[in-house]
């Protein structure tokens, strides 16, 4: 008989590891807090609008092939992908934007033109992280982080120099325009750190912007979601939604089964892909492995105020991707790894989907989504969320030249409280743990339980660490753990 495996959550690592536990010949159900699936990646329909409530950006295609050819799939047997050209538009001001081409040869000529000698420069720039790229992905990100000895190789002891560097460092010594720096610093963003808190390997990210570009499923990043749900199911999984787990039974340093409002579920392996410092308090107090205080010890990604606005008309001079960088990084910056306070003037992203999508929205009008990285734990009021959105539209109308105000149909706000409440997100973080050095494979909360025996945990908080890459790789490697130690 199939040993039965219970998996919290469905967001992407949830939804990888039971599909690899399923195609191995485990019976494996999902339990789903909320009323549909997805976890961050959930979607929003209103109005005859449609917005993905978190992640936006399609990176590392790659991945996501890799994923469904593991199954004799592509993605395109499941979406229509489209690569974006611009990737997106930054705003530095006023009259003041650069737009990112598709195409490696047109942004190094536009590297030359705002610097001279800048183009060469950034063609051996992406030379190196399209090295560390392959680096990583073919040696480093598909480990389980249990023994040092994964990562120290002959390959990686030839960059262990660029562990000890930052990206900030790294590309100031070579560009000094701060528009040419701040594009390449803004990718680290996505590991949930600043670039002066990152290593100089993970400079493969500006290879994924660059080198492998942006990418866009029509639907919404929630199509992804949604053929990993129909995988899933064709390989037996059972998804339960609505079915909150209250409670971890544990006997003989075995779970033995959860507890939810209304069922009780058996099984023989549970595995988490829920919030990890929330799983472990649904655990008798001596199983739990880490603190409060270790948690709090941690550096984490930041939270968000979300905007999800329906226009009535269509937007000018913006992009699919577009991001207003016309205020201070560094203040933002401080405001979110160091005083903890509320930026006065934050730097903000819009995806505006319908420029690209005409599936988003009805036609003639706009779909956008807003996102202000803020502090996790931030103080979070409706009147504070109000403000801020006032904010960005005056913003947003000076540095585009046009009026948006009065052709807002709704508004739609998600903060802090909101991932408390909806993924019981530790201080109502947004993305997980921060990829820094210290923070980095071993350093990282365990896969695997280290006092109860048929225990596990994936997603943001474990490795390979925050984004929808390698929340889908981190379903793979605990699949993987799983399988080995319980045949």
């Amino acid at each position: 008989m199939a040993k039965k495996i219970i998996v919290l959550g469905s967001g992407f690592s949830s939804l990888s590891a039971a599909c690899y536990l399923a195609k191995k010949g485990y019976s494996v159900e999902i339990l789903e807090k909320n009323n549909t699936i997805g976890g961050r990646a959930r979607q929003l329909k209103y109005k005859g609008f449609t917005f993905d409530m978190g992640p936006s950006f399609y990176w590392m295609p790659d991945v996501f092939e890799n994923f469904f050819n593991d199954f004799s799939k592509t993605p395109q047997e499941y979406y229509k992908l489209v690569k974006l050209d611009p990737a997106y538009k930054i705003f530095f001001g006023t009259k003041k934007s650069i737009s990112i081409s598709k195409n490696l040869k047109d942004i190094i000529a536009l590297f030359e033109k705002t610097e001279r000698g800048a183009g060469a420069k950034l063609q051996k720039f992406i030379q190196q992280a399209a090295n560390n790229y392959n680096l990583a992905i073919k040696d480093l990100v598909y480990q389980p982080g249990e023994k040092l000895t994964e990562i120290i190789t002959l390959s990686t002891l030839k960059k262990l120099h660029l562990f000890f560097d930052s990206i900030k460092k790294q590309v100031h010594r070579n560009f000094t325009h701060p528009w040419l720096r701040t594009i390449l610093e803004f990718p680290v963003l996505f590991l949930g750190a600043t670039s002066a808190n990152t290593p100089a390997f993970y400079n493969f990210m500006n290879y994924a912007d660059f080198g492998l570009g942006t990418w866009h499923p029509i639907g919404g990043m929630y199509q992804v979601i949604h053929a990993m749900q129909i995988l899933a199911i064709e390989l037996g999984v059972k998804i339960h939604t609505n079915a909150e787990v209250l409670q971890i039974d544990v006997e003989q340093q075995k779970v033995k089964q959860v507890r939810t409002q209304s069922t009780t579920y058996t099984c023989d392996i549970l595995l988490s892909g829920a919030d990890y410092a929330h799983t472990e308090t649904l655990l008798p107090k001596a199983y739990r492995q880490y603190s409060r205080s270790y948690w709090n010890t941690k550096k984490f990604a930041p939270s968000a105020f979300m905007f999800y606005v329906g226009f009535n008309k269509k937007l000018q001079h913006i992009k699919h991707h577009t991001l207003f960088f016309d205020t201070d990084f560094n203040l933002h910056a401080n405001d979110i790894y160091k005083t903890g306070n509320l930026p006065e003037n934050p730097l903000f992203y819009a995806s505006f989907a319908s420029k690209t999508d005409a599936s988003v929205a009805p036609q003639g009008k706009e779909s956008a989504v807003f996102l202000i990285p803020i502090a996790p734990n931030s103080k979070d009021t409706q009147e504070i969320r109000e403000s801020y959105f006032n904010t960005i539209i005056n913003r947003i109308e000076t540095l585009t030249e046009q009026d948006i105000k009065s052709h807002v149909l709704f508004c739609k706000s998600y903060g802090v409280s909101n991932f408390k409440d909806d993924y019981h997100a530790y201080k109502g973080n947004a993305y997980g743990l921060a990829n820094t050095l210290l923070q980095t494979h071993l350093l990282r909360p365990k896969m695997k339980s280290k006092t109860i025996e048929n225990m596990y945990f994936t997603g943001q908080l474990t490795v390979p660490g925050p984004g929808v890459p390698p929340s889908i790789i981190s379903g793979k490697i605990v699949s993987n753990m799983i399988q080995k130690n319980h045949l």
